[in-house]
């Protein structure tokens, strides 16, 4: 349990260090991490 607490407190400080389009952003990285085989981030719009 102990890292996934970390993984949260990574995530909070991570969200708060972005800037006024902080929700986009942050989906966008999510995005980039959980998908397997993207060449480009265009790619993620398909």
């Amino acid at each position: 349990m102990m890292k996934y607490d970390r993984y949260q407190e990574l995530r909070q400080e991570s969200y708060q260090m972005l800037g006024q389009a902080k929700d986009a952003t942050f989906e966008l990285i999510d995005s980039v991490m959980t998908t397997r085989n993207m060449s480009c981030l265009a790619e993620l719009s398909q």
